[in-house]
């Protein structure tokens, strides 16, 4: 079905689709590339505040030449009216005479019927080629859309021993320069970043985005906090105002705190309590709401072994710094009691293993992802099926 040209004009459409990182949400990543007798003619990405999709953009820097041209695209054409009109009708209009897409629409709803729709105007239409690479630029939208939870992104920076601090407040760092970028790419694909309030209390962390490329959105940031313990002066109220601070609480968090930390700018959300800590069924259902496509979770310890115990994460990047703290005072990737056994211990599966710098980054997923790039999925199915939640967020 699919020939070298094929593929090479898809690899094309993705790097594109790239540039729509940290720019398309609450929207996906989408990119576009238009082909008239071996030549490429129109070129297109999403980004949200430009409003039109990849499709539209290549179509409009194609002009008459889309007409009989072959359209490679990662994501299935829209067919529904929404901030813009569907794509699929566009396409129709312009007179191509082949679509290629990466993957279908995981939005319920277009979900083949882009292609249903595109084929009925006698547009041939080949679905499917690399699919893998186009599901992770749509990763984040494609847990959102089908369920209305961001996707849970855990990150740690940690020693080949598996520790994560020294336990003092000597020699905090671990990653390389190299790593801590790689931590910012991370932040720069998601929505919001989280920590718990032991992590905030200990390093006093601005959580802001400081990678090289531009966002579209203000990275929102969270913090796990039952007690309303963040300090009022604390550096992540008094740096960069444009990016929200959310604080979950439990219901019986001190109002005098609460009153305390709204006048220093902070949003509060009481949430339910889940044994010790709150409830993360009901913090990432308020994240959903707020159209946050996906959720960076960066520790503390406690916190990772939280969001594991609970089944909440769908990919976890261990960036391993090679050196050994040793000793018993360092702190661990995960806390907690731990597992009694290696039969009861969650499993992941490694995806793909990276470099930056001197540090090696394992992205790895565990059984419990919803991913749909998870591969626990064993290549099953193209994408979640989709439910019967239709999506309120914007197109």
């Amino acid at each position: 079905m699919f020939d070298a040209a094929d593929r090479r004009y898809m690899k094309k459409a993705l790097l594109l689709g790239e540039r729509g990182t940290g720019r398309s949400s609450p929207n996906p990543s989408v990119g576009c590339v238009i082909v008239r007798d071996g030549r490429v003619v129109g070129r297109g990405w999403h980004e949200y505040a430009l409003r039109d999709h990849a499709e539209v953009r290549a179509l409009r820097m194609a002009g008459e030449l889309a007409a009989g041209s072959e359209v490679y695209v990662t994501l299935e054409p829209c067919c529904h009216e929404g901030r813009t009109p569907p794509c699929a009708d566009a396409l129709v209009r312009a007179g191509v005479r082949r679509v290629v897409a990466a993957r279908p629409d995981p939005n319920p709803v277009v979900s083949g019927r882009g292609v249903e729709r595109l084929r009925s105007a006698g547009i041939r239409v080949d679905v499917g080629l690399c699919a893998e690479e186009a599901g992770r630029l749509i990763e984040p939208f494609a847990r959102h859309v089908s369920s209305g939870y961001p996707l849970v992104v855990s990150k740690v920076g940690m020693t080949l021993d598996g520790k994560i601090g020294t336990g003092s407040a000597e020699g905090r760092a671990i990653s390389s320069p190299e790593g801590l970028e790689f931590g910012q790419r991370l932040r720069l694909g998601c929505d919001a970043v989280m920590v718990g309030v032991g992590t905030l209390l200990a390093d006093d962390p601005a959580l802001t985005y400081r990678g090289g490329r531009s966002r579209g959105r203000p990275l929102l940031r969270a913090i796990l906090d039952s007690r309303l313990r963040t300090p009022p002066g604390s550096r992540l109220l008094r740096v960069a105002p444009e990016s929200p601070v959310l604080l979950f609480c439990g219901p019986d968090a001190p109002e005098a705190s609460r009153r305390e930390l709204e006048r220093a700018g902070a949003e509060i959300v009481a949430v339910p309590r889940c044994g010790t800590g709150l409830d993360l069924e009901a913090v990432l259902r308020e994240l959903g709401a707020r159209n946050i496509l996906a959720v960076l979770v960066e520790g503390g310890s406690c916190i990772h072994r939280a969001f594991l115990e609970a089944g909440k994460v769908d990919v976890f990047h261990f960036i391993v710094a090679p050196l050994v703290l040793g000793g018993g005072t360092a702190v661990p990737v995960v806390g907690g009691r731990g597992y009694g056994s290696t039969a009861e211990a969650l499993r992941f599966r490694i995806r793909r293993t990276l470099r930056a710098g001197p540090d090696v980054v394992l992205e790895a997923y565990p059984e419990c992802s919803r991913s749909i790039i998870s591969p626990w999925l064993g290549g099953s199915a193209p994408f979640p099926a989709p439910g019967s939640r239709t999506p309120s967020g914007p197109k």
